[in-house]
């Protein structure tokens, strides 16, 4: 014989799918701030970092972050292989 008889089971099991649904949401929502916070945060990183490769050179001859890390690279060549 079942703890609850079946015609009133039913209405437990409705209301702990609408509990689970109401925390899957919670956590939905809580996930979703976050990215946007960090999105935010990233932009205003990339803006940080925008202005600070705006910086002018020096007297002394020395380049800005910008030229110096475009000197540094190499320059990157495809000889034969598979291609687009």
């Amino acid at each position: 014989m079942p703890a609850l008889p079946l015609d009133e089971a039913g209405k437990y099991v409705a209301a702990a799918y609408l509990v689970f649904l109401a925390l899957l949401i919670i956590y939905v929502a809580i996930m979703g701030m976050k990215v946007a916070r960090i999105e935010r945060e990233i932009g205003e990183l990339l803006e940080e970092v925008e202005r600070s490769e705006t910086v002018k050179p020096s007297q002394d001859g020395e380049q800005s972050p910008q030229t110096a890390r475009q000197d540094a690279s190499p320059e990157v060549t495809r000889t034969g292989g598979p291609g687009p």
